[in-house]
């Protein structure tokens, strides 16, 4: 299968596309690389020979068009977001442009290559969204989200995914466009970028630095190892249910406080401080804005329909997460760099 990925340097699109290299698919990545890193997450398969690279914004449309044109994708798999919630709070206008009007353009791109084609039988169009759209769940209860579940966002980023879900659903109905919509749970594993909780936390440990919890830490959140996300996606590439949308998590409710007093522990087995332990370093501050309280999503659709369960559990990826950042310094000390200059680009 000829998949056309965007932002498959990132996170979770570099864990899909060399999944997706290695069961034999051929991949064209369009990624911006706004962190200017994201090129080492893929430098083990840049000379792939079903591995094509194309540095594009899928804000600038012509560009898009040339691309459909050229390597004729028979699927497209759209990870390409912002996606750091406390950016988004911070220049949300960027987060619209991107992952709004970047999917409208993708979806007119799309839409226009699938009708010059007559159709094509097999062509499918999947957004790789999140399970904040839904906003947040009762603390304490049992409830989880369902593809059914109203969205409610409750921050911008949460805001223009919800959007470019909506979009995503209405070019199916209006169009026929053939779609796919998938919202996961929290990823985590190696290669995620210095912003988010586990990265920022395993790091802030292993630099002597204040590890911060916002609130009470009571926030909950379901982790999913990425390699059993990517998995789902390529699960996915195979099925003819079109229009529908699947929720894919890794059933691992914890707090955040629980995440970080673990990743801690860890920290103490594989890697002792001088004096103290890790969970010492464990510094409270305000909430921020907009922050829900819980999320878990039902992945009985997803479990029933394609016989899909998460493989790694909790503890036993936080493991691997944690040996990955040990044993690949020089891989985050640049990404770390380009986190701080990018926070201090926005103040």
């Amino acid at each position: 299968m000829k998949i056309l990925v965007t932002g498959g340097s990132g996170f979770i699109g570099s864990t899909f596309v060399r999944l997706a290299l290695a069961r034999g698919h051929i991949i064209i990545n369009i990624d911006a690389l706004s962190h200017p890193d994201c090129l080492d997450n893929l430098a083990d398969v840049k000379s792939h020979n079903e591995y094509n690279f194309v540095h594009a914004d899928i804000r600038d449309r012509k560009v898009l068009d040339s691309i459909f044109d050229k390597y004729e994708p028979c699927y497209v798999m759209h990870f390409a977001a912002e996606t750091h919630v406390d950016e988004s709070i911070d220049e949300p206008s960027k987060f619209i442009e991107t992952n709004v009007t970047g999917t409208l353009n993708l979806l007119e791109c799309s839409r226009d290559y699938w009708n010059a084609n007559n159709n094509i039988k097999s062509f499918r169009f999947h957004h790789v969204s999140t399970d904040e759209v839904y906003g947040t769940l009762i603390d304490g209860s049992e409830e989880k989200f369902t593809e059914g579940t109203a969205y409610n966002p409750q921050n911008p980023y949460a805001a223009t995914k919800a959007s470019a879900n909506h979009l995503v659903q209405a070019w199916h109905n209006t169009y026929s466009l053939p779609t796919i919509i998938t919202n996961s749970s929290n990823n985590f594993g190696p290669y995620q970028f210095p912003e988010k909780l586990i990265p920022v936390s395993i790091l802030r440990a292993l630099a002597e630095e204040s590890i911060i919890v916002y609130g009470d830490g009571g926030n909950i959140r379901d982790w999913l190892f990425v390699d059993d996300h990517a998995e789902a996606l390529l699960l996915l590439t195979e099925t003819e249910n079109i229009g529908r949308t699947y929720n894919i998590g890794g059933n691992n409710e914890c707090t955040n406080l629980e995440v970080i007093k673990t990743v801690c522990g860890i920290l103490d087995r594989l890697k002792p401080r001088f004096t103290g332990q890790y969970a010492d370093l464990i510094t409270f501050v305000q909430d921020r804005p907009g922050h829900d309280r819980r999320y878990a999503v039902d992945t009985r659709r997803i479990r029933e329909e394609l016989s899909w369960t998460p493989k790694v559990r909790f503890t036993e990826g936080l493991e691997k997460t944690v040996k990955w950042y040990l044993d690949n310094q020089n891989w985050w000390h640049k990404a770390s760099y380009h986190a701080k200059l990018r926070r201090g680009l926005r103040k």
